[in-house]
């Protein structure tokens, strides 16, 4: 959380960005193909922690799309749509509690093996996300919150791969049921940077009433 959000308001230094715009087009193609296949094996292998991640991949994916259509606006408007980014960060990490209570409640035991051979695969999507969208981690709320998802993202396919570890060493479904936890805490904890930045440039735009 920094002091830029108070900082005075500055024109976007990617408008007009050609190379912004296909790196945007880029990681949503990535995220909308990884929701597909991942939401299918999490249902299938009955993984709260992967029909989470898959959720995020679609919550990503409609982010970008958001960016790519604010890429180039006014302060404001670029920071209206990094707060309904937040929102959306914050509404997947209360869904991820819900799932999660469901399978702790149920005592749903995963596949390990599908949960690993995914998780690898989501996490090589994250990463080279990650590493395209590194160039832009500095720059306005919007384009902040874009990389604070992919970072997110990293960590929660880590634990994805930690849980599947668990569930074939335990032969339990606490494992995946604790990373779905993590993965809703990093979410609401994501949420409420991108909110808060958000706010601040608001501000700073004046379209919020000190």
């Amino acid at each position: 959380m920094s002091a830029s959000c108070c900082s005075a308001p500055s024109p976007d230094p990617h408008k007009g960005d050609p190379a912004y715009k296909r790196v945007l087009w880029l990681v949503l193609a990535i995220n909308a193909a990884m929701f597909a296949i991942e939401i299918g094996a999490g249902l299938a292998a009955g993984s709260a922690s992967l029909q989470a991640d898959a959720l995020d991949f679609l919550g990503d994916a409609g982010n970008y799309a958001i960016s790519l259509f604010v890429v180039g606006m006014a302060l404001r408007y670029r920071a209206m749509a990094a707060l309904a980014k937040g929102a959306t960060m914050a509404a997947f990490g209360v869904w991820v509690i819900s799932i999660t209570a469901w399978h702790a409640w149920h005592g749903t035991l995963p596949h390990a093996f599908t949960m690993g051979a995914v998780g690898v695969g989501a996490l090589l999507a994250n990463a080279g996300s990650f590493a395209l969208l590194w160039a832009y981690r500095g720059g306005d709320a919007n384009m902040r919150s874009a990389w604070i998802c992919t970072r997110n993202d990293v960590l929660g396919n880590l634990a994805v791969l930690l849980a599947a570890l668990g569930v074939f060493g335990t032969g339990t479904g606490w494992p995946d049921v604790i990373v779905a936890t993590v993965m809703a805490i990093l979410a609401l904890q994501g949420a409420i940077t991108v909110i808060r930045e958000a706010t601040g440039e608001l501000r700073v735009s004046g379209s919020v009433q000190l």
